[in-house]
């Protein structure tokens, strides 16, 4: 019976032995990596930064009135198309008391002077008609008694101006009434009936009655870091994606790069300009957020591979990819690369459309 159990004790220890070599060996085991394969592709590749801004009018002009008063009429809203010279708006001249009382007595003493003058004047005419002064006498009340007639004009249009802001005489021409400098689009009327507005003048820019634009001529105003300004120059060509029309690009060439850059964020930027080449079946409204692709670079229908299929030698500082021989047989393969927009690159010499190349692992 003992030599039973000693046995059984045995046969289960060296059983144990063999259940936990071979519990290792399986764990210890590796299956065999399987790697997957791509092929070269003919792709454009475009090498570009991102510029970020708005689009907006070449040219907004705002216009001012010329006399200080309150908004009496208003004739254009937003939208609107108008022409140079269309009327936009009428102001209504509050006068100033000091300026009004002056400009009331310089009436009643210009009428004073008037009526004394002309009280000469019919007194020598008829003196001279019957002929008791000379023709040269009669002449000085003559001019003294134009002269009032001309002061009194004059005393009476000055009135006129301080209390209206223009005189009968000028008409359309009165200053009172805004007409545009320019012809396009109103984008902004931001005053309403019964503002007060101040006219444009050494001292003061004035009040803004309305800022017209030619639609039909946009530009690009974006910002663009100190590390990609020294890639870019006058005359690239640009692609314009707007976030307010989805599905369309606009090109644009870019025409100024500013020599100063301001400080935002910490980070130094330059303010660039592109002239937008607009669609027919597209408007663009003033002030769209829009990002510019600034185009660096581009090759078109070129032998290409994803950068991932790139492997670096350290001590050649060259690159290679492995392609396939065999059934997940590998060999190296120098190549010769060219321009790589981040995600494709360029393949110059080394491999063509048919070689299976190994994508490596990430392992």
């Amino acid at each position: 019976m003992k030599i039973f159990l000693r046995v059984l004790l045995i046969a289960i220890f060296l059983g144990l032995v063999a259940y936990s070599f071979y519990f290792l060996y399986s764990k210890n085991k590796q299956e065999p990596i399987v790697y997957e394969t791509q092929t070269a592709i003919t792709t454009d590749i475009i090498k570009k930064t991102v510029a970020t801004g708005s689009v907006v009018p070449r040219e907004e002009i705002d216009i001012k009135p010329q006399v200080s008063g309150i908004i009496d009429e208003l004739y254009v809203e937003a939208g609107e198309m108008i022409e140079k010279d269309a009327l936009i708006a009428k102001v209504k001249v509050i006068p100033n008391m000091v300026s009004l009382n002056n400009a009331e007595n310089r009436v009643n003493t210009a009428k004073l002077r008037l009526d004394n003058a002309k009280r000469d004047y019919d007194r020598n005419k008829k003196l001279f008609d019957d002929g008791v002064i000379a023709l040269a006498e009669y002449q000085q009340f003559e001019l003294a008694y134009g002269n009032a007639q001309e002061e009194m004009d004059a005393a009476n249009n000055n009135l006129q101006i301080v209390k209206e802001g223009a005189t009968k005489k000028a008409g359309a021409s009165s200053n009172t009434l805004i007409r545009s400098t320019v012809s396009g689009m109103v984008l902004d009327v931001p005053v309403k009936l019964g503002n007060q507005v101040i006219e444009s003048n050494t001292f003061n820019e004035g009040t803004t009655i309305a800022s017209v634009a030619d639609m039909g001529e946009m530009i690009f105003e974006g910002k663009i870091d100190e590390s990609e300004v020294g890639k870019i120059k006058e005359g690239m060509d640009l692609m314009l994606t707007i976030g307010a029309i989805e599905g369309a690009t606009f090109e644009a060439k870019l025409e100024y790069i500013s020599p100063k850059g301001v400080e935002e964020n910490g980070a130094i930027q330059f303010e660039i300009k592109a002239q937008v080449q607009l669609k027919e079946d597209n408007f663009i409204r003033a002030g769209y957020s829009a990002n510019a692709a600034i185009v660096l670079d581009k090759r078109e229908q070129v032998l290409a591979i994803n950068e991932r299929l790139l492997q670096f030698d350290p001590e050649t500082q060259g690159t290679y990819v492995e392609v396939e021989i065999g059934d997940q047989v590998y060999e190296r393969r120098d190549v010769k690369t060219g321009l790589s927009d981040g995600i494709n690159v360029e393949i110059l010499s080394g491999l063509t459309l048919e070689d299976k190349i190994k994508v490596p692992s990430l392992r």
